[in-house]
């Protein structure tokens, strides 16, 4: 399988006139997947976590939306055998995993997978950041690796931009959130993964790209579970939403 990073949105995506129907010709790209493994940024606990393996209530951990944002389902299967899977891969020395299964999905996850595969038909995984460095997540990526033979779609979710104070309704964009995105493209296109780990200091801005670094994050699991794959990455999905850029990426 392929590995993605992709640019969630917030509740608000499922009315863009255009971003769903963006996600939705990606994922019937994709080759269907037997489940789906979720890294949101908005689930940190460490040790690293597991959630639910059965279809539980989602995670609406968001505050001040119209209320309807609030009565979406995705009752996707769990997916309990993978959960296996992805503790024996990743115990061992150094790296524990423990167990959540009261957490369902947040909206870093369901949102994206709502425009996806809308029938709820994949059974859906999802687990924590224990961390937010970038070298500790691209080794968790590393170790999940094997999971794509296994055809499970491995999915970083974040924001290829993100800080609040840039958002807009009126188009425009912080030269800020273009220079960033663009220097991103450049980094992913050159395979400078070193740059890219480093992105803190070697990106333009990055303390205004990230003021915290969380939605960015999410890309360096998806660059270890693609090392094999770095040359043939590609942006699926660009361009900005309310201010902020939805680089969305393939690896594979």
């Amino acid at each position: 399988m392929p590995v993605v990073y992709l640019s969630h949105g917030a509740p608000p995506l499922a009315d863009d006139p255009i971003w769903p129907g963006q996600l939705a010709a990606w994922s019937a790209e994709l080759p269907k997947p037997e489940a789906v493994l979720m890294i949101s940024a908005h689930w940190e606990d460490a040790p690293l976590a597991i959630g639910a393996t059965t279809t539980i209530p989602l995670v609406y951990d968001f505050w001040g939306f119209p209320q309807h944002y609030y009565g979406v389902t995705y009752p996707a299967p769990g997916a309990p055998e993978l959960a296996d899977d992805v503790r024996g891969l990743l115990r061992g020395p150094g790296m524990s995993v423990h167990d959540v299964p009261d957490r369902g999905l947040d909206h870093g996850a369901y949102v994206p997978l709502v425009e996806m595969y809308p029938n709820a038909d994949v059974p859906v995984l999802q687990i924590s950041m224990p961390t937010l460095d970038p070298a500790g997540l691209f080794e968790v990526g590393r170790k999940l690796a094997p999971l794509r033979d296994q055809g499970v779609l491995i999915v970083g979710s974040g924001f290829f931009t993100h800080n609040l104070r840039a958002l807009n309704s009126d188009g425009s964009v912080h030269p800020v959130m273009t220079e960033f995105d663009e220097w991103g493209r450049h980094a992913l296109d050159a395979g400078d993964i070193d740059a890219l780990l480093d992105f803190e200091h070697k990106a333009p801005a990055a303390q205004l790209a990230h003021p915290r670094t969380e939605h960015f994050a999410p890309l360096f699991v998806s660059l270890g579970a693609a090392e094999a794959d770095l040359a043939m990455q590609r942006s699926v999905i660009d361009g900005f939403w309310l201010g902020l850029a939805k680089r969305s990426i393939q690896f594979g």
